[in-house]
């Protein structure tokens, strides 16, 4: 099949999304398992007393737990030697009883304190590593989220954080319990009886030799588990993302070859894995047993010999289950704490991901936008170093002008707006409002004063009413109804089961081009003083488009708007049209003025409509 064909470099490489991915790819060197542990107990240092409290009770409980074989020794020997003597001390064998009672339950209830501190903090932690997520990605410039895959991100908010929930949640405690109750046993089994002690740990010694290569040869099957799930989850929300497009194009068996090479090196790392860890737990009962049949045979030697009693070998019995039951959960324990080291490190990468500079000291506020100059000044950027997309790009545009901005796919249309708006940082030169500076200014300032109509329409899951007065308060029904009445898509909300409160979600039935009029509605209610429309119309029928067109010269009137237009026909009356080629303005002036120079910007309408087209 063809998916063997692909190797991983291929895999990466399809899965990438192509273009400016790459900043936060699952490909990175990982870092090593105790690094990451430690990144994961400075960042729960405000959890620290949580911490504390659950891993002592988890001591305490081991602590009482030990005495329990010792004093079951001292009530097997006073049965042994009553039925010897023919005479018990009831009494005495009744107190022990109840004193072993008490210490098991005791136990219980630290146990469950244990337990229940362990699971709020777990809890506590991934809600705080879920939200300080969100604030990183809401920080992180938009050049680094361009170069990761949205699937994979997804991956870390959502399955890497559960992964470390669960480590966290019992297998921390438990692995302390796990050593404290190996000590511990190691520790009475000496004071009870040397001999038997060392021939307990000797076995012992093996299991820990045996984990120890296990552990060193399955880590870094754990961690690029972590990294082929992330590339699986990027694949597929790409794919169904662009579920009709991928059928449109026959790309099916394409995108099936893709998704099986992914699938079928996360089979190889996850079997892999699972198969070293899995070894951990026979070899740990393997272990066990052994240690356990070698206790009771040279226990009974011993007492045939008369050098220890009978409820010493019944001690060391329960000893030596309690010394290998720590061996078995350490093994557990060591998977469960290699995945979530593995996630630990991804989401840790992500905390390290460079942020946008602070802005608070940046000017937070202009006024007089609508009779502010745009000016650009010698303008340089590029995505990457070695490629420049803007080219030393200098204009200016005055208040309430209406200015179109054309060109060939690759122009540099859609990258000046995003400059405009300080979705990127310029590479040289300077981009102003009103004589200041959008680099002076604070993101949120600039933002603030833009409504935008992208070609990529976005609605959340939410009410009409929501989704049209997103990221604007106190919006009132009114404004809402005559900015829907005003692009035509009044009557067809009217026509929901709720109308303006009937929640949108991936089931809705809208076409594009109505969730595009609901885009533009939105961007006439928030009413900022600039406008950019960026193909706005582009997804609308030619009926509707000219409904939207009169709506949109409505909107234009008295502010200063940016229109990205490949249709040529609806910026017609734009005030100024700059013609770019190449990152280059080439020509300037207004449609009449541009088609009776018969350059560039004629041979672009001529392409669009036929010769003798009304001017």
């Amino acid at each position: 099949m063809a998916k063997d064909s692909y190797n991983l470099g291929q895999v990466e490489m399809k899965t990438s999304g192509g273009g400016r991915r790459g900043g936060m790819n699952a490909a990175e060197k990982p870092k090593s398992f105790a690094n990451a542990w430690s990144m994961v107990l400075k960042y729960s240092r405000k959890q620290l007393p949580m911490i504390i409290l659950g891993i002592s009770c988890a001591i305490i409980s081991v602590i009482l737990t030990l005495f329990g074989p010792d004093t079951l020794k001292q009530i097997t020997n006073l049965i042994s030697s009553g039925m010897k003597t023919g005479s018990m001390d009831l009494n005495l064998i009744v107190t022990l009883t109840i004193r072993l009672g008490v210490i098991y339950l005791f136990s219980a209830v630290i146990i469950y304190v244990e337990s229940y501190t362990m699971t709020t903090y777990s809890a506590r932690l991934t809600q705080q590593m879920r939200n300080d997520i969100s604030r990183k990605l809401n920080k992180i410039p938009l050049s680094r989220t361009d170069s990761s895959s949205f699937g994979d991100l997804l991956s870390r908010v959502t399955n890497d954080v559960d992964t470390l929930n669960l480590a966290l949640d019992r297998t921390i405690a438990e692995m302390v319990a796990a050593v404290i109750t190996f000590v511990g046993c190691a520790v009475m089994m000496l004071i009870t009886d040397y001999r038997l002690a060392l021939t307990a740990l000797l076995f012992a010694a093996l299991g820990f030799v045996a984990m120890r290569y296990i552990i060193k040869y399955s880590q870094p099957f754990f961690t690029n588990r972590s990294k082929f799930l992330g590339m699986l989850n990027g694949h597929i929300e790409e794919m169904y993302a662009g579920h009709i497009i991928v059928r449109g194009f026959n790309g099916e068996d394409e995108s099936e070859e893709v998704f099986s090479a992914i699938n079928e090196k996360l089979y190889e790392t996850n079997w892999k894995s699972q198969f070293l860890s899995g070894l951990m737990m026979p070899i740990m009962e393997l272990v066990s047993n052994r240690g356990y049949v070698a206790v009771c045979v040279y226990g009974a030697y011993l007492v045939a010999r008369g050098e220890i009693e009978f409820g010493v070998v019944i001690a060391f019995i329960v000893y030596v289950k309690m010394f290998t039951m720590p061996l078995t959960q350490v093994a557990e324990g060591t998977t469960s704490l290699q995945t979530a080291a593995a996630a630990a490190e991804r989401i840790f990468q992500l905390f390290r991901e460079p942020e946008m500079e602070d802005e608070s000291d940046k000017i937070q506020h202009i006024d007089n936008v609508e009779k502010a100059d745009v000016v650009f000044d010698h303008v340089n950027f590029g995505y990457t170093p070695e490629k420049t997309v803007i080219n030393d790009f200098n204009f200016t545009v005055y208040p309430g002008h209406h200015v179109a901005i054309v060109g060939p796919t690759g122009a540099g249309k859609t990258t000046l707006v995003n400059l405009l708006m300080r979705f990127y940082e310029l590479n040289s030169g300077s981009i102003s409002i009103g004589g200041v500076k959008t680099s002076d200014m604070s993101r949120e300032c600039v933002h603030s004063q833009f409504c935008m109509v992208l070609q990529d329409t976005w609605l959340f899951n939410g009410t009409v009413r929501d989704n049209l007065a997103f990221g604007k308060e106190h919006v009132s029904d009114e404004e809402i109804i005559n900015a829907c009445k005003s692009v035509g898509i009044h009557h067809y909300i009217m026509s929901l089961p709720q109308g303006y409160d009937t929640v949108l979600n991936d089931d809705s039935n809208m076409s594009v081009g109505q969730r595009q009029l609901m885009t533009i509605a939105r961007a006439m209610i928030t009413n900022a003083p600039l406008l950019i429309l960026d193909e706005a119309t582009s997804s609308v029928d030619t009926r509707t488009e000219q409904m939207v067109q009169n709506a949109m010269n409505k909107l234009t009137e008295g502010r200063t708007s940016f229109t990205i237009a490949h249709r040529l026909s609806t910026i017609r009356d734009a005030d100024i049209i700059l013609v770019m080629k190449d990152g280059d303005i080439v020509e300037t002036g207004n449609h009449r003025e541009l088609l009776e120079a018969n350059g560039f910007y004629a041979e672009l309408w001529n392409s669009q409509f036929t010769e003798g087209a009304a001017i």
